[in-house]
């Protein structure tokens, strides 16, 4: 019997070195095997939110296949999302390198979220038994290469379909592309023992107490899409309101906020708390954690508020509502009488009417009706 032909087949082993000390897999075989089963591969590139709202997939594949292993391709600013992730296997990053890796394996799936060219690309040179979601044909123009992910792929074709008539949440059409059986699971996030030490130590260093009522504005959005966040008068009004009942405010965003943050908080000064915006996306969550409600448009700050199960009060102005799943845990405002809305355009024709109709009384009574519960 060749070398070759007994290498476990184990999680574990990785042929390159010992999975426990003084043991030697490859002459006494396994002291633990943990079968790889089903190899599944997912294809995810686009937005940050996505790749959160892409791991409420996680529970229904480990039912669809409990003997699996499980590898995610993702861009490197997303992996930090994926870090600690209980139902993750192998991260892989976007890059030349994994290319070289994957594209000697054999997967029994490979499933792609994306409708892009580039991800496109990749599902169609992964050796994989099934492929399921988006590849690209001869010509290179997206199609949807199972029949499970024709609604999905009809929602990008059809904007009265998508903008109007769609009533289901992306993790629904999602589950149907990749032939899961959807039971509304939710997103998938842990922190590490670290993290959660740093949790607690900075709402110690902030004299939080568990009686602190804390609202939370995520203030920013994806500069892809710049027209998802409220003016910066609408935030001050806000929070003057929300001081009046002592509530315990703090600022949130990521790089791209932090000017706009530091000017907020410019008319607050001391009396709100301005988090951190240059420390990395994991850093961002553990602050976003501290709130008990967290007040933000449709962006990545809302999908990690929706991991960490906060309450959510949310605007949608450009983007789709029915496509969040806020899973019974806040507030959906939207404009439904505006014709232009949504749109999905990066700028607006019609002075941003959807963000000036935000109604900011009905923000501040659903703050204090879920403080009064």
């Amino acid at each position: 019997m060749s070398k070759e032909k007994i290498i476990p087949e184990c999680k574990r082993f990785s042929g390159y070195k010992p999975c426990f000390p003084d043991h030697n897999c490859w002459e006494d075989g396994c002291k633990d095997q943990i079968p790889i089963g089903t190899k599944i591969l997912i294809i995810n590139l686009d937005a940050m939110g996505d790749i959160l709202m892409t791991t409420a997939q996680l529970p229904a594949l480990k039912r669809k296949f409990p003997e699996s292993t499980i590898y995610w391709i993702t861009l490197k600013n997303s992996a930090p999302l994926l870090a600690n992730n209980p139902l993750v296997d192998h991260i892989y990053i976007f890059n030349d390198e994994s290319f070289l890796i994957l594209n000697q394996m054999t997967f029994d799936y490979v499933m792609n979220v994306d409708k892009s060219q580039r991800s496109c690309a990749l599902l169609n040179s992964i050796k994989a038994k099934n492929k399921l979601g988006f590849g690209l044909n001869k010509d290179g123009k997206i199609i949807p290469v199972n029949e499970g992910a024709y609604y999905n792929y009809q929602l990008g074709m059809d904007d009265h379909l998508k903008f109007k008539l769609n009533k289901r949440t992306g993790q629904d059409y999602l589950a149907e592309t990749f032939d899961l059986e959807y039971e509304r699971n939710e997103y998938v996030f842990e922190f590490t023992e670290e993290e959660k030490r740093f949790i607690s130590n900075y709402r110690k260093k902030l004299h939080l107490r568990s009686t602190d009522k804390i609202v939370a504005f995520n203030t920013g959005c994806s500069e892809l899409y710049p027209n998802k966040k409220m003016t910066i008068e609408q935030h001050i009004y806000l929070i003057k309101q929300f001081l009046k009942k002592k509530y315990k405010i703090i600022l949130l965003g990521g790089p791209e906020d932090t000017i706009r943050n530091k000017e907020i908080y410019s008319h607050f000064r001391g009396k709100i708390i301005n988090t951190p915006t240059m420390e990395g996306i994991r850093r961002g969550i553990c602050y976003e954690s501290i709130a008990d409600i967290i007040i933000t448009g449709d962006s990545l700050g809302m999908h990690i508020g929706i991991a960490l199960k906060k309450f959510m009060i949310v605007w949608f102005g450009v983007s789709c509502w029915a496509e969040i799943d806020l899973y019974d845990r806040g507030v959906k405002l939207f404009q439904e009488e505006l014709f232009c809305s949504p749109c999905w355009k990066k700028a607006c024709p019609y002075d941003l009417e959807c963000i000036k109709m935000i109604d900011l009384e009905r923000i501040i009574s659903e703050v204090n009706n879920y403080f009064k519960k």
